[in-house]
């Protein structure tokens, strides 16, 4: 059978995931290598993502190895993954998804509706941030970066009352003793592709993709291939005010969808339904523009606290 070289960021999340792509290769009779790749954003931990706005700060220096051919596939968070990607590559598979929702975490509080006045909540995501201060102006968001394990131990040692996490990378590496609550999509809605690997190649290589193809999920490609048109049409990339939440239903993709301003206190919101995964996150992307995202866009541009088109 083939040898596969898989490249990855060396965090522990990211690790868990590439092993996990890995054992299923495994299991197909593939020889399975892994390569430990630093990447921009992995580099720059004091600064909010929203504020660094590298274009592909989690993907660069992966993308620079595969063109190279020291590795045959890339194994993605998907919301790190550009909505274009560079010349060159292509998602070959996007695997079963994990939960996309967002979940609170606390050591003294049970919801986000219990939390005190003036509580000091952990996440550099201006999206869950816009969201949050909707929800309770009077929280103080404070800035929260790091890998899972550097955001719970800030958490447990009282810096936060509370820190705002994925569910799905939580629940990878089973450290979900602190989630209090799981956050309802109406309430927190999840970023574009949030819950999913993006397994990325070289473009054309039809080996490596035929190898993996058993790996695409076409719930998870319909949804997040939407979800990605969506956040394409608003030019925005995965740290902007933008949330994003498609399924499929009986055979359409239902698509929930945000845009607002990091204050919270304009949301745009639209759900609409659809045959076409892509046309659909286009229409309603369109629609939020027309009535009023462009503004909310131009504005948090405009401040600097995020660069348009790419993460």
């Amino acid at each position: 059978m083939a040898k596969l070289r898989i490249g990855s960021r060396g965090s522990q999340l990211a690790l868990w995931q590439a092993n996990h792509i890995s054992s299923l290769l495994r299991v197909r009779g593939h020889e399975v290598e892994l390569e430990i790749i630093k990447t921009t954003g992995d580099k720059i931990l004091d600064v909010a993502l929203a504020k660094v706005g590298t274009k592909g700060m989690f993907t660069k220096e992966i993308e620079e190895a595969l063109a190279e051919g020291r590795v045959d596939l890339a194994v993605h968070s998907l919301k790190d993954l550009p909505t274009e990607l560079s010349p060159g590559f292509e998602i070959a598979a996007i695997t079963a998804r994990e939960n996309s929702q967002d979940v609170f975490c606390s050591v003294r509080y049970k919801s986000i509706d219990e939390l005190p006045q003036r509580a000091r909540v952990g996440t550099s995501s201006l999206r869950r941030q816009a969201q949050l201060k909707a929800l309770r102006p009077d929280l103080e968001i404070h800035p929260l970066r790091g890998n899972v394990d550097t955001r719970l131990r800030k958490l447990s040692e009282g810096e936060y009352d509370a820190v705002i996490l994925a569910a799905a990378g939580l629940n990878r590496l089973g450290k979900t003793d602190l989630v209090k609550q799981v956050i309802p999509k109406d309430v927190m809605c999840p970023a574009a592709g949030q819950g999913a690997l993006g397994i990325e190649i070289r473009a054309g290589d039809a080996k490596t993709r035929e190898l993996i193809a058993f790996l695409d999920d076409p719930s998870a490609r319909a949804s997040t291939t939407c979800e990605r048109a969506l956040l394409n049409k608003l030019g925005g990339g995965c740290q902007v005010p933008i949330g994003a939440a498609a399924e499929v239903r009986n055979g359409a993709v239902h698509l929930d969808a945000i845009v607002a301003n990091p204050e919270g206190s304009k949301i745009l919101r639209e759900s609409r339904d659809g045959q076409d995964p892509e046309k659909l996150g286009n229409e309603v992307g369109e629609t939020l523009l027309r009535r009023g995202g462009d503004a909310i866009l131009e504005e948090v541009y405009g401040r600097g606290l995020a660069v348009p088109q790419q993460p």
